[in-house]
């Protein structure tokens, strides 16, 4: 007797974006990150805002990445941001809060006054 086996092929990238997006049709290919948007309002000396990041996709959706994303800040003696997106404003000045997801940056300036 012969043993059957069944081979499944699962896409690593198509997987993470169809759960993520909610996706309850089955596209015939994965998405790409077209640009990557960040958002927030900028805290005062002292206090914290969560920012979001948000990737759209080629096939025209959009996903939440702010968890995903790897965040940074072009100065961190005015602003520094946590891995989650949490931006702290340290002292008056400016700096430029970016999150990249998929190899793709987008960025926003916050200015603390």
């Amino acid at each position: 007797m012969r043993n059957r086996f069944a081979i499944v092929v699962l896409f690593a990238g198509f997987a993470l974006l169809g759960a993520a997006c909610g996706s309850s049709s089955t596209p015939t290919a994965a998405s790409t990150v077209s640009s990557v948007s960040v958002s927030g309002t900028a805290p005062a000396v002292g206090t914290a805002a969560q920012y979001t990041a948000t990737a759209a996709l080629s096939d025209g959706t959009t996903m939440d990445v702010t968890s995903l994303a790897s965040w940074s800040s072009s100065d961190t003696a005015d602003v520094t941001v946590s891995t989650s997106g949490v931006v702290t404003a340290v002292a008056a000045g400016s700096a430029v809060v970016s999150a990249t997801y998929s190899s793709v940056t987008g960025s926003v300036t916050v200015a603390v006054s």
